[in-house]
């Protein structure tokens, strides 16, 4: 199995790895920390998938995707902090004024888990962010502590994933995801 992460402007690919089953369904598309809780509060059923294609066709494009073959099975949301909530956050803290990208949201097809996806997903995470000419990449996984995470909830990463992709924890935060801590981690580019 050969792994290949591209940006993700193929909205179809996008769609099959975060849209609902249901296009008119209420449900994440990897938008809750991408935008203000007003608008994501507003966009409803296909308005959400709508707002997703056309983020698709910016430059860059709202993350990248992993591919077995031709086949989308694995997705990241990575994007400038400064356009994100956690550029508001009261939790998950700012370690300095540097004009970091963020990295918050993992996701492998079910059936395609267990197989390194995800760590290809942090990797090309990173070389996006880097292409783009991100200082640092900064991501909030869990510390579990080895202690299983919920499927549902291991979107955030395992701080353990991160350290293996050369990430250095930098901050707690007071952010708490399915009972656990999650903890802000850094990689720099420059």
């Amino acid at each position: 199995m050969t792994i290949a992460v591209r940006p993700a402007s193929a909205f179809e690919d996008v769609c099959t790895l975060v849209g609902p089953k249901s296009p008119g369904a209420n449900v994440c598309w990897c938008l809750s920390y991408r935008i203000p809780s007003k608008l994501n509060n507003e966009l409803r059923g296909s308005a959400r998938g709508a707002y997703v294609a056309e983020l698709c066709r910016t430059d860059p494009p709202p993350g990248v995707l992993a591919y077995d073959g031709d086949e989308p099975v694995g997705w990241a949301a990575v994007a400038p902090r400064s356009d994100t909530s956690f550029a508001r956050s009261r939790k998950i803290p700012h370690v300095d004024d540097l004009p970091v990208w963020s990295l918050w949201c993992i996701r492998v097809r079910p059936g395609h888990r267990k197989r390194g996806i995800s760590h290809a997903l942090i990797a090309g995470a990173v070389e996006f962010a880097r292409a783009h000419g991100a200082p640092a990449i900064e991501a909030y996984p869990l510390d579990s502590g080895g202690a299983k995470v919920d499927v549902t909830m291991a979107y955030a990463g395992i701080r353990k994933n991160f350290e293996r992709a050369g990430f250095a924890h930098a901050a707690d935060t007071t952010s708490v995801l399915a009972g656990h801590p999650r903890v802000l981690m850094r990689l720099d580019l420059r």
